[in-house]
This record gives structure tokens, C-alpha cells and sequence, in this order.
């Protein structure tokens, strides 16, 4: 990340200065349903939801991330998801940790399925990586319970009514899947507009689920977008 050489052997092309330079998404003022960081106070009515979140649109019950998806954390999520550095799954899992909430309980977690042409490309599901570290780290088991049934076009570039079109009904539960009443937490590299991850948590609600939240290694910041160059919003949307 930093272009400096590496010194030491390792299954890792990242040096460790780098692997642990992410911080923390800090925020003054953030959605208390789906956690996405505002500058100020305008966008959130008195219970604290923005206007997403008040309509409706959010059918997962909690949405956490580690960190901005900008700077070296980015890059990391880059290298590990376009440039199938699997090892990268360690570290990243190891943020995903550090971004459980510690006071809510989860029985199960589901990692973002991709659809079997993206994941025969791809070699991988890197959300189902992500999900299995973290299993080893907490006990909670995976379940991949979910599949996309459909391939969806790329998100890029699209609006955030044109995100959530070209998601819906993209997901579906797997036959004999029980999921009544379970505490589940749904796994993700990146979180963007969160689209995929409403249309996901929709069916497992539907499916009986009693509570779902989202985790993710990194989430665009809406903050920052005013800066964003169109390759960076490119690489955010296509990364979530």
C-alpha cells in the first residue's frame, strides 16, 4: 500500500505498518438504524433515523462497518477482492471483530451470496471468507442460507431508486432453510448506498428471520463524496 519494500516473509504482500493503519468510522452525528455518518444533525428527525430509515426502506434492523472505504482500507478491500489475495481475509475478518456490536446477540451469520457466473469468474466468494474468519473469532456458525437467483447489472453510476430496482427480487431462500425467529447477522465487504443489503435482509425477514443486521468491512462515507473523484465512486458502487 505504501510502495516501501517489504522486509519480512510472509503470507500477506502488505507490510504491517499498513495492515494497521485503518481506524474506525468516527461520526458526531450517524442514523441510529442503518449507521450511515451525517456532518451535521439536518438529515435526522428526533428519534435519530435519516430519511431512508423513516420510510421504510431499511429492512435490516442494524447496520455496522469498521471503517471509511477510502485511504489504504480501501486498497485493502481492492487487493483482497480484485486481487484474490485470500489471506487478506484474516486481517479484514480481524476488523469485522472489532465492528461487532458486543451487546447484540446473533445465532447465526450469512454471508453476501454472489450469483454462480460472478462467483466462477471471481474464483470466490470473498463475503463468505469474511464470514467464516469471523465465525472462528466469535462461535457464531455460518449459514449460507441465501442465494442470489438472478445476475444483477453493476450499481455503478446509478441512482439510489435505480440501485434499489435493479436489486429487488435479485435474492431468494434456499429450499428447507428454516430461519423462524433467528438472530442473523448478514456478512459484506462494502457498504455503499446499501441497496443489495436491504434487498437481501427484505427475504430473510420474509423467511421468518427475527432480526437481521449487516456487518461490513468498510462503507462509502457520504461525507467524503463531494471529493470523490468518478473513479473512486466507480470503484465504491462496484466494490458494494
Amino acid at each position: 500500500m505504501c510502495s516501501a519494500p517489504l522486509k519480512a516473509i510472509s503470507r500477506i504482500p502488505v507490510c504491517r505498518a499498513c495492515l494497521e493503519e485503518p481506524a474506525p468510522l468516527l461520526a458526531d452525528y450517524f442514523c441510529i438504524c442503518c449507521r450511515t455518518p451525517f456532518l451535521n444533525s439536518y438529515p435526522l428527525d428526533d428519534e435519530g433515523r435519516c430519511g431512508l430509515c423513516r420510510s421504510g426502506l431499511s429492512a435490516f434492523d442494524g447496520a455496522y462497518s469498521f471503517g471509511s472505504h477510502d485511504g489504504t482500507l480501501r486498497e485493502l478491500v481492492n487487493l483482497f477482492k480484485y486481487g484474490r489475495v485470500y489471506t487478506l481475509a484474516g486481517p479484514l475478518g480481524g476488523y469485522l471483530a472489532l465492528a461487532l456490536p458486543r451487546d447484540v446477540r446473533f445465532d447465526v451469520i450469512v454471508p453476501m451470496p454472489l450469483h454462480w457466473r460472478r462467483r466462477l469468474s471471481r474464483g470466490f466468494n470473498q463475503s463468505e471468507l469474511l464470514a467464516r474468519v469471523l465465525s472462528r473469532r466469535t462461535g457464531i456458525p455460518v449459514g449460507c442460507v441465501v442465494r442470489r437467483r438472478r445476475a444483477t447489472s453493476a450499481q455503478a453510476g446509478l441512482s439510489g431508486h435505480a440501485r434499489r430496482a435493479n436489486v429487488a427480487g435479485a435474492f431468494c431462500v434456499k429450499r428447507r432453510v428454516s430461519l423462524q425467529g433467528l438472530r442473523l447477522l448478514l456478512v459484506d465487504d462494502v457498504f455503499t448506498t446499501g441497496a443489495t443489503a436491504r434487498a437481501c435482509a427484505a427475504v430473510l425477514k420474509r423467511a421468518g428471520a427475527g432480526h437481521v443486521s449487516v456487518l461490513t468491512v468498510s462503507r462509502a462515507d457520504r461525507r467524503m463524496h463531494a471529493g470523490w473523484s468518478k473513479k473512486d465512486a466507480a470503484m465504491a458502487a462496484r466494490a458494494g
